[in-house]
């Protein structure tokens, strides 16, 4: 069953798609999913049933999937004007609709994060930010998430340095924002500011652009008091740029998480397929190849709970 959940957030309202079976349980951690950069909710879901977020609500879980604000279902659309950026997720966003979450299921007491790509950024520098967070994340996992990207190669040269560091900016001081559906470069689009703060963090310091805080530094601290909830962190072999395994892996390690597991997707790992970026979520052999392994991680994490 999917139902679209809508909170009041600003002049507007945040849409919360929520997946599960009439009979779920409702007393047990459900998961949150966030999008990444130029992307929105569908990432994890579709209208037939396909995707990571329906295969775990058809195993019994309850899923929320939200489009944050601009993006999706989410109102208003992004427009010229618009200066909200990526710190409004992390300061707002995210702790409005974890309140609204845990507010749906009183008896479960926490909430699984899952985030793909940037989603899995903005997803760590909220835990490693807020108190709230550490206490209610029942547990992190990410596709092909990365804080910075120091590979080299043409592609990312191409990719990275060209479209997204110059044209990108071009195209945003244009419209009043980045059209990125309108010019092919990604599902949805980006406000002018979350464009400037994801650039600065992908080639500088882990640092809040509104108010200095300093995620990098909170992070460490949380990491040397075991402060952050179990974590799993998913690359694929295929993933040449955006979250290129080396990438993931320095990320893991600027976390400082101390109960951590990494996987790489990789024919040579026995997996079907060198999964790509958007492949490790959208591709047709994931729910007969690692969506089981997810739906187990989730299970015991869920049983370790009990």
């Amino acid at each position: 069953m999917q139902q679209s959940l809508y909170i009041p957030y600003r002049q507007g309202q945040l849409h919360l798609k929520q997946l599960k079976l009439p009979d779920a349980d409702m007393s047990q951690p459900p998961i949150l999913m966030l999008h990444g950069a130029m992307s929105n909710g569908r990432v994890f879901y579709s209208d037939s049933g396909k995707g990571l977020g329906c295969y775990l609500a058809q195993a019994g879980f309850v899923v929320y999937v939200l489009d944050t604000l601009g993006r999706g279902l989410s109102t208003p659309k992004l427009a010229a004007g618009a200066n909200h950026g990526q710190g409004e997720v992390i300061r707002e966003q995210l702790p409005l609709v974890q309140h609204y979450i845990l507010s749906q299921h009183p008896h479960a007491g926490k909430v699984h994060w899952c985030g793909h790509s940037w989603g899995g950024v903005l997803m760590a520098s909220a835990i490693a930010r807020f108190d709230f967070f550490q206490h209610s994340v029942a547990s992190l996992l990410t596709f092909g998430s990365k804080r910075a990207i120091k590979v080299r190669s043409f592609k990312k040269w191409l990719m990275v340095d060209v479209a997204w560091n110059t044209l990108a900016p071009a195209i945003a001081k244009g419209h009043g924002y980045l059209a990125a559906d309108r010019w092919r470069m990604g599902m949805d689009n980006e406000s002018k500011a979350s464009l400037a703060q994801s650039i600065d963090w992908v080639r500088g310091d882990w640092i809040d652009h509104d108010d200095g805080f300093n995620y990098a530094e909170a992070a460490k601290q949380l990491g040397s008091s075991e402060g952050w909830p179990k974590a799993w962190f998913i690359a694929g072999l295929g993933d040449a740029v955006l979250g290129n395994p080396a990438d993931v892996q320095r990320m893991l390690a600027e976390c400082h998480c101390h109960d951590v597991d990494y996987t790489l997707l990789s024919k040579a790992n026995g997996y079907r397929h060198d999964y790509g970026h958007a492949e490790m979520l959208t591709h047709k052999d994931a729910c007969d190849d690692h969506f089981p392994l997810v739906l187990n991680w989730y299970l015991c994490a869920n049983g370790a709970d009990k």
